[in-house]
């Protein structure tokens, strides 16, 4: 009784989101204010929901709600240190986007219908993250998708967006039947769809069928990668600029984690497959190092910020392929407040720019201090590694998450003492890599502390992990060096016509494109006109 009252008070933010949306439906016959009212007190209700939930949790561990269904399929809660979490952040990703739109989109006649869609929006992820049951994760896992379709096509006449939506629906029903796949199956494995009681038989290593469990972890895997807008999927969401920047917000500091805490959340699974985790290391650590280096070309800023986001989620499921999914959850809870920030401030920070005097720092291009960088970031990751007691041979994957942090400490380094005022340089270089380290041991171990109780322990990657890891790590090392010289590389001609090449991302989208007939735009009598949206 106690658990189904606190499952009760887990789904009243779902319930408020969508009591808005219903009321925004007819926001023409009524005051915008009423519409606005309802979202704001929403907001408040799902940050005190969070915050009690947090505490249940940490008093009682898993609370879980009766089923409501039949077959062991259906709708039921599951609160545990994953789910509080990734709820707790959309509380306040929402609590922050919601009141953000108020203000962003006063004066637009249909400013009530947009925050509907967005609290529609809000509701089905977190549905998504509370879901108990294979059922109800299919079903708001579905809702994300339709949800955030009628948000990109917000302004109907822009054919941007309706080319946009167009490529995104396809690719989620191509998800969605891949994730309704792999719940099949486990449906056909457990006879139930509770994930308790299939992680439960999954820890004890009573599975039947060892093949059907690594079917299913691939089609989750297929979920996921196309989700986050992982290569060759990524395009639509480099090109969502026709809806307002709030959806932009939305999309990649939420939505996309979908990709990422899916596979978090089926960890048990994931953990006794032999080739999912491959086929993330692969993709993922390719995705993460191809949009990153197409992201320094861009020069539209939500452009740039796109890549970033297929980047990031490439980097979080490429960790999550190597087991460590305390790390991909860290990654993951700390780009969604980056990116949420990065997009409701990317105005304001374009005025900034535009106003400051930027001179760029001169390099002197020595060899000596190049290498002197690089051994710097190299002994402050290894000085905090022996500090803390980390084993290689027991920690192989915390190690190579952290090689990625060194490339990101050379560069810093590296900037730094090539320079001119390099030792002052040096000494802000130095502190912020301290920091940095420092946060990245602490924030780490906090979250595995949070949440171990949820995944299974961690293994030694596989012989073939192992190779594809150092592979993929020695490509992000020539990356990363090729970007430390390139300011004395970007007079070639060599340079240029790769850096032509990498702002068109090698014409992937192009092709896809192609491949869905988004490049065949039908005229006005047809469909629509290029033209803007007069209420725009």
């Amino acid at each position: 009784m106690e658990n189904q009252f606190i499952s009760l008070i887990a789904i009243l933010p779902p319930i408020a989101c969508t009591l808005t949306a219903i009321v925004s439906w007819f926001q023409p016959g009524m005051r915008p204010n009423i519409v606005k009212g309802f979202a704001t007190i929403t907001t408040y209700v799902s940050l005190l929901v969070a915050a009690i939930s947090c505490v249940l949790v940490y008093n009682n561990g898993l609370i879980e709600s009766k089923l409501l269904g039949m077959n062991q399929i259906g709708f039921s809660i599951r609160l545990d240190s994953i789910s509080v979490i990734m709820f707790t952040m959309i509380a306040l990703l929402s609590f922050i986007i919601v009141k953000f739109s108020l203000n962003y989109l006063d004066g637009e006649k249909r400013q009530g219908a947009f925050i509907g869609r967005l609290a529609a929006t809000i509701a089905c992820v977190q549905l998504l993250v509370l879901s108990g049951n294979i059922g109800l994760l299919m079903i708001s896992w579905i809702l994300t998708s339709i949800s955030l379709h009628r948000l990109l096509v917000f302004y109907p006449n822009r054919p941007g967006a309706i080319v946009v939506a167009r490529k995104k629906f396809l690719l989620a029903r191509l998800a969605d039947a891949s994730l309704f796949t792999a719940c099949a199956l486990l449906y056909m494995q457990f006879q139930t769809g509770n994930f308790e009681i299939i992680f439960t038989e999954l820890k004890n290593h009573t599975v039947a069928n060892v093949h059907l469990i690594e079917l299913t972890a691939l089609f989750i895997t297929l979920a996921a990668l196309i989700k986050s807008a992982q290569f060759p999927s990524h395009g639509w969401l480099i090109e969502v600029m026709e809806t307002p920047t709030p959806v932009s917000a939305l999309l990649h500091a939420g939505l996309l984690n979908a990709g990422p805490f899916l596979i978090i959340r089926m960890s048990y699974i994931m953990d006794l497959s032999t080739y999912a985790p491959i086929l993330l290391i692969a993709i993922g650590g390719f995705t993460a190092l191809f949009a990153s280096v197409v992201y320094l070309t861009q020069t539209s800023v939500k452009t740039a910020l796109g890549y970033s986001s297929v980047a990031h989620m490439g980097f979080s499921l490429f960790v999550c392929g190597l087991g460590m999914y305390a790390a991909a959850m860290l990654h993951l809870v700390a780009h969604s407040f980056y990116k949420a920030h990065a997009f409701l401030s990317s105005g304001s920070a374009i005025e900034l720019k535009r106003g400051l005097k930027i001179t760029p720092l001169k390099r002197a291009g020595s060899p000596f201090k190049i290498i002197l960088g690089i051994l710097m970031a190299v002994v402050v990751y290894t000085s905090f590694a022996l500090l803390w007691g980390m084993n290689i041979q027991e920690q192989f994957a915390l190690f190579a998450i952290g090689a990625i942090l060194v490339l990101g400490l050379a560069r810093l380094f590296t900037n730094a003492i090539d320079s001119e005022n390099s030792a002052l340089l040096l000494m802000r270089a130095t502190i912020l890599a301290l920091i940095i380290t420092t946060a990245f041991f602490v924030l780490e171990s906090t979250t595995h502390y949070l949440i171990a109780n949820q995944l299974p322990a961690l293994v030694q990657p596989s012989l073939v992990e192992m190779v594809l890891i150092v592979s993929i790590l020695l490509v992000y090392v020539i990356a990363v060096f090729i970007q430390i010289l390139s300011p004395y590389l970007t007079q070639t001609s060599v340079y240029q016509s790769w850096a032509i090449h990498l702002r068109n991302g090698f014409y992937v989208n192009a092709l896809f494109d192609r491949l869905v007939g988004a490049l065949r735009i039908k005229d006005s009598k047809n469909s629509f006109e290029w033209k803007e949206d007069s209420n725009a």
